[in-house]
């Protein structure tokens, strides 16, 4: 069986993902002339343009027949992300928690709210881009509300999987190349973890190289305070 997150089949694709694979390859020896995680050449950054990265999010919003939002990249995150807003309405969690969208009123009267998201991820670094599925909760507390991320190693559920096959097909429109997240989850061999060790223990993977520090599925909490409701 292959590494896929979202298919269960393997015929036909052995080719697509050798393919693949060696386009990721190349671009982990650009990046990475050492061959040691954080020490890495951006001097020719390949990323995705502002104007690209929005005009994506408003195709894909049409496409998609879905709310799409952009998220920029921390400053440790040579990434930008796109939530696909699959399970839920607006205004959603993710528009509250990073679109200063005030926090609606309705919240008060539920005490927790579940949203589903296909998170896109494209790198700053080259044209490489990978989905995973992203549950979102807000449960409300005394003070405000908290909102729970909690990131899968890819796309697994049945209704997400017809949007996320629209979405790759899409993805080669504006030259990026599309990688399974089941193909970038383990450690490139021979390439060194550096600090990545020292920060979350184990070895970073593909996707850590490619781009964000943070385990794959690592949990994030925020906290929204109730004075930023409507």
């Amino acid at each position: 069986m292959g590494g896929c997150t979202n298919c269960k089949g393997k015929a036909g694709c052995d080719h697509r993902k050798g393919s693949m694979m060696e386009e990721v390859e190349r671009a982990l020896a650009r990046l990475y002339p050492t061959r040691t995680w954080g020490e890495v050449d951006d001097s020719d950054p390949q990323g995705l343009p502002s104007e690209e990265l929005a005009g994506l999010a408003d195709e894909l919003a049409a496409e998609l027949s879905a709310a799409t939002f952009v998220r920029h990249g921390g400053d440790d995150e040579p990434c930008d992300y796109i939530y696909i807003l699959c399970m839920g309405r607006t205004p959603c969690v993710v528009q509250v928690r990073d679109h200063g969208v005030p926090v609606p009123d309705e919240w008060r009267q539920v005490d927790a709210i579940g949203e589903q998201y296909l998170r896109l991820v494209i790198s700053q670094r080259t044209r490489v881009a990978a989905v995973q599925q992203v549950a979102v909760e807000l449960r409300r507390v005394d003070d405000g509300f908290l909102v729970r991320e909690q990131p899968r190693a890819g796309v697994y559920d049945p209704p997400l999987l017809h949007r996320m096959q629209k979405l790759v097909a899409i993805l080669p429109a504006y030259d990026l190349l599309h990688v399974d997240f089941g193909e970038i989850a383990h450690a490139p061999p021979a390439f060194e973890p550096g600090v990545w060790r020292e920060l979350y223990g184990a070895a970073p993977s593909i996707a850590n190289y490619l781009f964000y520090p943070q385990p794959t599925t690592m949990i994030s909490t925020a906290f929204l305070p109730a004075s930023e409701a409507a």
